[in-house]
């Protein structure tokens, strides 16, 4: 019988086939864009999942390729990963580790968003006062505000609020993620919209100017004649 490989022979084959796969100009394309490349081979996020297809769920060496520290490693290891395999403490550990905006969204939008408790996971990290934690917090609650189909909205309006408290950090990865929790959590459907427009003004008339960018950012998406359509249409259908 064929003894199993062990999850880092697996894990430096596939760091192999991604650094086979890297290049300086993706690199300096990623860099234009505000990702941090310091680790990063400069490999096409369509490449890294189209290997995460072909490995399937793998949470052993999903922790290999994190532990390697190697930035698409990283995003792959958020692909493969299994949120029910995830260990007490795990998902916190890998949040205070986020050193990027796009590994940020990968982890958040692949992998903690299946946790069972992500909205009081999202509320924990928003508490911390790392930019990209912070981040983790308010980009967990927009996927939520996307993919928790069935949540009441009542539950996204405690996240309007959330949301709020944290507004006037102005660090460039937590400003953005701001506008962004706002803009999903408002095209949910028509009384969100206007909830989440009521947060944005009250975040502009609190007269913080470190909050205005978020705040106007948000709302010139929620104010569009196209927006309100659709989440007047979204209400309307389940009514």
């Amino acid at each position: 019988m064929d003894t199993p490989e062990h999850p880092d022979a697996r894990a430096a084959a596939i760091l192999t086939r991604l650094r086979n796969r890297g290049s300086e100009a993706n690199r300096a394309g990623m860099a234009r864009y505000g990702i941090n490349v310091a680790r990063a081979l400069g490999v096409s996020v369509a490449v890294v999942r189209t290997i995460a297809r072909q490995i399937g769920r793998d949470p052993a060496l999903a922790r290999a390729l994190w532990a390697s520290g190697v930035h698409e490693a990283r995003i792959l290891a958020c692909l493969i990963h299994d949120p029910g395999a995830l260990a007490p403490g795990e998902a916190d550990a890998m949040a205070a580790a986020l050193d990027s905006w796009d590994l940020c969204d990968q982890f958040t939008n692949n992998l903690a968003r299946r946790l069972p408790d992500a909205r009081d996971t999202a509320r924990r990290w928003l508490a911390g006062d790392a930019p990209f934690v912070r981040r983790a917090g308010l980009t967990l609650l927009a996927s939520l505000a996307v993919h928790d189909k069935n949540a009441p909205d009542a539950h996204f309006e405690a996240d309007l609020h959330a949301v709020a408290v944290v507004a006037s950090d102005d660090r460039q990865p937590v400003k953005k993620a701001v506008s962004w929790a706002l803009r999903q959590i408002g095209k949910r459907n028509e009384p969100l919209r206007r909830a989440a427009a009521a947060t944005a003004e009250a975040i502009l008339a609190g007269g913080d100017k470190r909050s205005r960018w978020a705040a106007r950012d948000a709302l010139r998406e929620l104010r569009k004649p196209e927006v309100q359509a659709r989440t007047l249409a979204r209400s309307r259908a389940a009514s």
